[in-house]
């Protein structure tokens, strides 16, 4: 009866285990070059109303491959990515309009984007931190602005 107590709740943690990950959201983004190249590309090609959150998934997935390539010693690709995180970051808010589509959808994946770089900066080495903090500066703005948009709807 014991050893049956304390299978049941293995048990169900085991069969309970594939369906999170089946059931988890696309948070987890390819960073691969050729994702981000494909996502670039797709941006640029979209309708106006549609780009302020393919901006956002392009700042999301471009400072992923920034952190890594600072953990990775990659320290001049890794401030390349910064400077297209902080580019993305400002086109993210050039069509924003009352007719944009996933408005909120941009402005919370600008804030999760934030909240990891902030993890990466208080991971990174001095000599790195400026540009970090620089990025995440950037970011903090383009969340507020975003936030004040959807706000304003």
């Amino acid at each position: 009866m014991r050893a049956t107590k304390r299978l049941v709740p293995t048990a169900v943690a085991i069969t309970a285990l594939p369906l999170t990950f089946a059931c988890a959201p696309k948070s987890v983004a390819d960073d691969s070059p050729t994702a981000i190249a494909a996502l670039q590309a797709k941006t640029d090609q979209a309708k106006p109303r549609d780009r302020c959150f393919l901006y956002a998934e392009l700042v999301s997935q471009m400072t992923d491959l920034a952190g890594k390539q600072l953990s990775s010693g990659e320290y001049g690709e890794a401030l390349e990515s910064l400077r297209l995180v902080r580019r993305y970051a400002d086109k993210t808010l050039l069509g924003v309009g009352d007719n944009s589509r996933k408005l909120k959808d941009a402005e919370m994946l600008m804030r999760h984007t934030s909240f990891r770089l902030e993890d990466i900066l208080h991971q990174a080495s001095y000599d790195d931190r400026r540009d970090l903090e620089e990025t995440l500066k950037e970011l903090y703005k383009v969340q507020t602005r975003l936030m004040m948009q959807v706000f304003k709807k």
